[in-house]
């Protein structure tokens, strides 16, 4: 019994390493196995690696250039995971051709947060269980480390839920970047060391060179972004105020609304999810649905969905009811 059970073990620590690559190598642990909820150490060395690699910035030291491609590529990728990974693959917010699809799901793919079906997948799954005991990361189920980032590091939670998304699986490119979610970091971390060299040669006078745009340029800014992502997870159901009374403790937050580009008005989706736009006033900044209009001006997207009025006279005329779990909402 004891060498089949160090066999198993074995067998468990060389899939958790396989899956660093092939993330759909193998289904370890079911939902329902007693381990379900313990985090995967093993599976996870590459999300503590790249946490830990931010600590170079005291040996690379920082640039105005650096810290500026950062901020960019946070900016893009926030974008990129708001609008694409949220809006689009998530809710379908708005319609786009098989194109502009895949470089959506590949631009939300640089963000490092796992592969587009994965995403959409957990959730669509949160919407439909939020704040109940299937939420995987909801704060009033959990601790709030469980909710802002250790759900997503649990054995049950690497598999991706393909019958959840259907009408994303039947697309050979999604899969293949979901089940090889490594490729496109990838790609960026080694980009951010040719543009350092290229820089270092050609442009001396911004003094930045390759490991400085590496540890600033992925590490730095994707660790941020990930963290920025996650408050949403976390302290949207903790923070802001209600102005719906849904089954959930969703909330509206002004500053994690800044963060993430348009995602703190997060009372108001979990209302209506179906709308491209989640600040429905003027006033709620949405920097998120302001490109997304703009993209339809070049018919990158189309079929932009509204905000219907009926959810503007139950906010306006105080009649909101308890409907987070209504058909198509």
């Amino acid at each position: 019994m004891s060498s089949l059970y160090m066999a198993f073990r074995k067998s468990h620590l060389v899939v958790s390493f396989i899956r660093w690559f092939d993330t759909y190598a193998r289904e370890t642990t079911a939902k329902d196995h007693p381990d379900a909820e313990r985090v995967d150490l093993i599976r996870c060395i590459p999300f503590f690696l790249l946490h830990v690699a931010c600590i170079g910035v005291y040996w690379v030291g920082w640039s105005w250039t650096a810290v500026g491609v950062a901020a960019f590529l946070y900016f893009a990728r926030m974008f990129a995971i708001t609008g694409f990974y949220h809006r689009y693959f998530s809710h379908k917010t708005f319609e786009t051709n098989r194109f502009w699809q895949f470089m959506f799901a590949v631009a939300g793919s640089a963000a490092v947060q796992r592969g587009p079906l994965w995403w959409a997948a957990n959730h669509r799954h949160h919407h439909q269980h939020s704040d109940e005991p299937e939420d995987a990361h909801s704060p009033v189920q959990h601790s709030f480390m469980h909710s802002h980032m250790f759900w997503i590091l649990t054995r049950a939670r690497f598999n991706t839920n393909l019958k959840a998304v259907p009408d994303l699986a039947k697309y050979p490119e999604l899969t293949f970047l979901d089940r090889f979610d490594i490729v496109v970091p990838m790609f960026l971390a080694a980009s951010m060391l040719g543009l350092g060299y290229a820089l270092e040669y050609f442009a001396p006078q911004l003094g930045t060179n390759a490991m400085q745009m590496l540890i600033w340029g992925f590490f730095i800014s994707t660790v941020v972004l990930f963290h920025g992502t996650c408050t949403i997870n976390s302290l949207s159901h903790l923070f802001g105020s209600k102005r719906f009374k849904t089954k959930d403790q969703s909330r509206n937050n002004p500053l994690l609304a800044i963060i993430t580009l348009g995602e703190g008005w997060h009372n108001n989706h979990h209302r209506y999810a179906n709308s491209t736009r989640q600040g429905f006033y003027w006033y709620e900044y949405d920097i998120t649905y302001y490109i997304l209009v703009m993209m339809s001006w070049f018919g990158i997207i189309r079929n932009i969905k509204q905000v219907p009025e009926h959810i503007y006279r139950e906010a306006e005329g105080g009649t909101a009811v308890a409907v987070a779990h209504e058909a198509g909402e």
